[in-house]
């Protein structure tokens, strides 16, 4: 996963994110700023405003990639967000926390290890590529 950049200063790798609305910075003093008067600290909606807007991306991520194969095509993004499984899976809410510490982790290659070892993300995965990978 690429590293991002801090949202406050935009000029060094986030380390930290907000624990209300979870925009990445990079130390104390964009913290404080963030928290202060310069940028407001602004909640996100509430989990159930969440399910209901499914467009909504809090954090613009970054993503070098040197295969294009690693790269998924469309019409297998759309194939996911069609799959009416995959999206009832994803109303688990631990599946989305799991999810979320995944994506928020400065090691998110370890945590992903770590949530394969958990049977309802491993299931979550093998429809994920069932969907992206049909069997003729």
């Amino acid at each position: 996963m690429a590293p991002r950049q801090c949202q406050i200063c935009n000029q060094a790798q986030s380390k930290y994110k907000c624990p209300s609305c979870y925009v990445p910075y990079c130390s104390l003093i964009c913290f404080k700023k963030h928290k202060g008067k310069e940028s407001p600290c602004v909640k996100p909606p509430s989990s159930e405003a969440k399910t209901t807007v499914v467009s909504e991306s809090p954090v613009e991520k970054p993503l070098i990639v040197n295969k294009s194969s690693l790269v998924l095509k469309k019409s297998q993004l759309e194939a996911i967000a069609s799959s009416s499984e995959i999206c009832d899976a994803l109303n688990d809410k631990a599946l989305q926390d799991l999810i979320c510490r995944i994506d928020s982790s400065p090691n998110a290659e370890n945590e992903l290890e770590n949530a394969m070892a958990e049977e309802a993300f491993r299931l979550f995965t093998e429809k994920v590529l069932s969907t992206i990978n049909p069997k003729p």
